[in-house]
């Protein structure tokens, strides 16, 4: 039987959208015939990214709890009521064979309806320190596939699959297009390349990091790829008037942006870092302070204590960067032993890994 009928749910950032669009692309190459729905925050960016990867999408009144007091938190069983009750429609008019959720607000109604109606389920926890909605689903859902080690401490350990987080086909090559990726940004090739990542929206501190170093890095004979993201473009666009940088709202050519680089400077979301060890340049992490439980950090922290990557949390920018970025830009062997051991912990195979474990659901 192969025309299968699969929902998934996950969003509110890229973290969660991208991988759900890649398990559903595998799913689709392995059964054409079968048929995708999509479940989302109704006013959350899936609501767009999603139909531009050319599937269908429903969106639930839902968002999270605010972790501060707040008016919100008032209308938070509103909406988790009115997304079971809408979770449980859908669920209904779609008969699914299997639903899988990515993570974000949105699929946790879906997955506890599903799960209720011993509906196959299954999660993908991207972090090394889970959300709140994949903690609670955890108990209920048949199968938990993560991308780190030590999850016992969250999920019961025999539903636990160790498969890593599902990347974009287009990384799995880029070793290979370094000269290719310099060309597409009209690089100089004698010249290092940073590229600088603060993920789709851009990140304030770095931004401010890159603008205040910009001098030393042509000093230092660096030439910049600076994804500043699209809230920070108009401030910083000024400085495409500099030789040795470019600056850009969003970077659609990763691929391109990955393989021209040298050295790496990103946030450390559980996604970006998947893809970084799969891309293997030498990175410096500079994880989020804002974000739940501090998991970018203990993301970031899982990679630097392996020798794989050089962490710098914000409070210590002023006094450690320039120091760590001068010792890695002159010290071939450092930027060789730390690319060997990033690559070392990529996961290449976790969108395959991950719909296996979908089949194995559909075989019971």
């Amino acid at each position: 039987m192969s025309n299968y009928k699969f929902i998934l749910s996950g969003g509110g950032t890229g973290g969660h959208i991208y991988p759900a669009i890649a398990i559903a692309d595998e799913l689709k190459s392995r059964y054409p015939d079968a048929e995708f729905l999509f479940v989302g925050a109704s006013d959350r960016m899936e609501m767009d990214k999603v139909p531009q990867a050319g599937y269908k999408i429903e969106g639930l009144w839902i968002s999270g709890i605010q972790r501060k007091l707040s008016l919100k938190n008032l209308a938070f069983p509103f909406k988790l009521l009115s997304s079971l009750l809408r979770s449980r429609k859908i669920i209904r008019s779609f008969s699914p064979d299997a639903v899988i959720g990515t993570g974000g607000f949105a699929s946790g109604p879906l997955l506890q309806v599903a799960s209720s109606k011993n509906i196959p389920s299954l999660i993908q926890e991207q972090n090394s320190y889970p959300g709140i909605t994949n903690k609670l689903l955890g108990k209920k859902v048949d199968t938990i596939c993560v991308a780190y080690e030590g999850l016992e401490k969250f999920f019961p350990k025999d539903k636990i699959r160790l498969t890593g987080n599902p990347i974009r086909k287009d990384l799995l090559e880029v070793k290979s297009k370094h000269i290719e990726g310099k060309d597409a940004f009209t690089l100089i090739h004698s010249k290092h390349t940073l590229l600088v990542l603060g993920g789709s929206l851009g990140a304030r501190r770095i931004n401010e990091l890159i603008e205040d170093n910009l001098e030393f890095f042509e000093a230092n004979n660096v030439q910049l790829i600076w994804q500043c993201g699209k809230l920070y473009y108009q401030q910083y666009k000024r400085h495409n008037e500099l030789k040795h940088v470019q600056v850009h709202a969003f970077l659609n050519n990763m691929d391109m942006a990955y393989a021209a680089a040298d050295v790496i400077i990103s946030r450390a979301g559980a996604i970006s870092v998947s893809e970084l060890c799969i891309v293997g340049k030498p990175t410096i992490f500079i994880p989020s302070p804002n974000v739940a439980e501090d998991h970018q950090t203990k993301n970031a922290k899982s990679i630097a204590d392996k020798n794989a990557a050089i962490l710098i949390r914000e409070n210590d920018l002023e006094s450690e960067f320039q120091t760590q970025f001068s010792e890695l830009i002159t010290n071939d062997e450092k930027r060789k032993t730390l690319s060997e051991n990033i690559e070392a912990l990529a996961l290449v195979n976790a969108t395959n890994d991950i719909v296996d474990e979908v089949e194995k659901l559909l075989k019971k």
